[in-house]
Parts: structure tokens; sequence; C-alpha cells
């Protein structure tokens, strides 16, 4: 038999038992906040035409997987959950009520390279919002990103704030022409790694004047409470095009937060968010927690413009993403979520002479709610079966040998410290249930 070497392409991972536990764990934590605020579930495949990809998502788009599939047809992994959205509106808006709240947890594909935190796949859990331009969707976005964050016992992590509007317009005041705009975008958004001199220099390299690039820096890096840099922005952007209407979307924007009882401390509005993909025409979030540096955990914006570009009219819409990877690193390292040693709460132990018995126990726990293991190690003793259960972490054990199943009771034994109990079979559930729960 020929022996063929198993490997897995760098960027790509196994998730062991211990690994999925956790991941179903917090998935199922979000999917309870997304549903709590009103937002359906949604899913599209993995595979999408490229045209439908492409001109969307800058740097994203740049590292997209994509190929010509076994019809000659181009096409490409669905890089992140949104594009894919815009195009699912646009083929069943007739039958979207508006505004569309919808949430999607699901996997998705970048070429980029492996590092702490970032893979070539990995999970996003989103949750948008198409068909209103109401600030109040952007506050449920900001609510909803923050109250899963909570959810998980990231309690330290603070959500920054910005407009696009208001980064164009601080661009125009400084003197960077129009057409530079996405690149403001782009070198504002690397202002973490390469510090304010870097910055300057990606702008000059570009063409925009020295002094027109050290004002942009000056004008984004500016300090204050989140009032005090509204109100300076309002000042200096005065009768500068989109400037006052940011600021009021930003104004309108902490009133809405406020009104639904967003944390205070959870939020702040940082001039220097910029994120830079293209699509972005509004508020733009960014969530980051300080230990560990890992970047952003969460973010997105307002994307006006990309759902019109399948549908051939403007089409508001808004939302936000998890950065689910980097969120379970977070809670792995410092322990934030109380984790199962195993899916199974119950062990039942097997024997040649009783397993009818055992196995009509095992469906009995289980009709009642009980995750249940049966044995299948029938022809090992139960000292052997007893040493596979704790192995497995399953922390209690059924032991119902031909001594107990002809006194209709059995044992319930604690794996952990050895102690068991005696009980009638008829209230065997009830009473595993009780020192599941003790």
């Amino acid at each position: 038999m020929s022996v063929r070497k198993p490997q897995i392409l760098k960027g790509f991972r196994d998730y062991t038992p211990d690994q999925m536990r956790l991941r179903v764990q917090v998935i199922a934590i979000f999917r309870e906040v997304f549903e709590r605020h009103g937002f359906e579930p949604l899913d599209t495949p993995a595979l999408e035409y490229l045209e439908t990809l492409t001109g969307q998502a800058g740097e994203n788009e740049k590292l997209m997987y994509h190929f010509h599939d076994q019809g000659d047809r181009e096409v490409g992994l669905r890089y992140d959950l949104t594009v894919p959205l815009a195009r699912y509106f646009a083929m069943h808006q007739q039958a979207s009520v508006l505004p569309f709240k919808r949430y999607h947890i699901a996997p998705v594909w970048r070429a980029e390279k492996p590092q702490r935190g970032r893979f070539r796949e990995f999970w996003q859990c989103d949750a948008d919002i198409v068909g209103t331009p109401s600030m109040l969707a952007d506050a449920e976005a900001v609510s909803v990103l923050t109250e899963a964050l909570d959810a998980v016992n990231l309690n330290g992590a603070v959500v920054s704030i910005n407009h696009r509007k208001l980064l164009e317009a601080m661009a125009r005041l400084a003197g960077v022409p129009e057409s530079h705009a996405p690149t403001v975008f782009r070198a504002v958004d690397k202002l973490d790694k390469i510090g304010s001199d870097g910055v300057k220099r990606e702008l000059i390299a570009t063409g925009v004047h020295d002094a027109a690039a050290a004002r942009v820096v000056e004008l984004v890096t500016r300090a204050g409470t989140s009032g005090e840099l509204l109100d300076a922005a309002a000042a200096d952007l005065e009768g500068v095009t989109g400037g006052d209407e940011a600021v009021a979307d930003l104004r309108q924007l902490a009133v809405y937060l406020d009104d639904l009882q967003v944390r205070p401390g959870s939020w702040k509005i940082d001039l220097s968010l910029a994120r830079g993909i293209d699509y972005y025409t509004g508020p733009v979030f960014e969530a980051r927690v300080e230990e560990p540096k890992v970047g952003s955990l969460a973010g997105a914006g307002r994307y006006d413009g990309l759902v019109g570009t399948f549908v051939g009219r403007p089409v508001p819409a808004t939302g936000m993403s998890l950065g689910f990877e980097r969120i379970l690193e977070v809670i792995q390292e410092f322990d934030l979520l109380p984790q199962r040693p195993s899916v199974a709460a119950i062990f039942v132990a097997a024997f040649p002479d009783t397993l009818r018995e055992n196995a009509r126990i095992a469906h009995e726990l289980r009709l009642s709610g009980l995750n249940t293991d049966l044995s299948m190690l029938s022809n090992r003793g139960l000292g052997d079966q007893m040493k596979y259960a704790a192995r497995r972490g399953i922390p209690f054990a059924v032991i119902a040998g031909s001594g107990e199943v002809q006194r209709n009771v059995a044992l319930i034994r604690n794996l952990a410290s050895g102690e068991q109990r005696e009980v009638e079979i008829a209230s065997l559930a009830q009473e595993a249930k009780l020192a599941i729960s003790s």
C-alpha cells in the first residue's frame, strides 16, 4: 500500500475537537446577539463569478483566490461577506422587506501572508442593514458589535468611529487634490503600523505636496474627547464640501448610541480611523483591544454605493463584521469563557450481558436533553471504560451492570472525585441533571 504524506496548505488549519467546541460556542453566542437585534440568517455560495467580486474592495480584492473552473468560467472565492450580500440583494430585492436586516457567519478566503491572528481561510460574523440612510442603522451596527464583544467578556474593547466624508473634507482642507482621496484613506489606514512620518512619506510618494501631507496628519491625529473632536472638526471644516454633513451624521450617531444605551467607554470618535476598503461612504467603525495587540477585532461601516452597482440605483446600507479568529485568540489567551472539556455530559458504561439495557438508558438520557455517550467498549472492563471517559473529559458516568439492572437501579459516578450514588433507573434522567447542575 502506498503511503501519502499528510500535509496542509500554509495559512489553512485543521480544528481539533477542543478548538471546535469553543468555535461552536462563540458562534452560538454571536448568533443569539444578532437575532436578539432582529437580524435574519443568510448564507451565500463560497464561489462567485469573478466579475461579481471585482472593482469593489481595493486591497482585499487583490488577495482574492480566483481561477477558471471546469466550464472555463472565471470564478473567485469570496474574500468578505459584504459583496455577496450586495449581489444577493440585487437578485432578491423584490422579495426583501426594507430595511433588510441579515446576519451571515461563514468562512472567507484571502491569499495573504499568514501571521498571528491572520490566516488564508478564516471566518467572519457579519450583521448588516440594507435600505435605510438613517444613522439609527449605524448606531444599531455599533450596538450589535459592542454587545457581541461584551457577550464573550471582551469588555475592554473600544469601538473607534469616524466618517469617510469627514476624511475627504479634511483632505480638501489640507489641499490634497480630490483625485487623491483613495490614497489618503489607504495611507491614514496604516497610521498604527507606519506612524505619522510613514503616512506623510506615503502621501508624498503618491504626489501629495509636503505641506498638504503634513496638514492631513495634523488633522487626523488631533487629540480630545469625542465631543471636542467633533466641535474642532465642525469649526475647521465649515464651508468645506462634505464636512458639515459628516459632522452632523456623527453627532446624530452619538445621540442614537446614547438612546440605545451603548455602554459609555465602549466607543469613541477617532479622526484617524480610515478603513482601507474602497466601498465605504459614511461612518466607519473598528474595535480594538490593547492586550494582546492583535489588531482590529471588528469593523465595517456604511457603504451606500456598493449595492447600487448591482441594481443601478442608490441603495443605502451599513453594518459590521466581527473578526472571529482574532476574537477566539483573545478569548483563549485570557480564558474569557468557561469551556467544556467534552460535548458529552454523561458516559454510559456498557457490558455484554446488559448491553440492551445500557443502550436503552442512553436513549432515555438523550431524550431528556442530556448529551450522552454510550460506551463502544463493552468488551473491556469497567476500569478501562472509566479511564476512557475521563480522558474524554466527560464529567459523569452511569453504570448499570447485571446486578444493578436486576434491581432496576444504576450508579451515577462523578469521574473527577470518584464519588457515586445509586438511583432508580426510572428517575435516572432527573437525578443525572441534578448531579450535572450541582
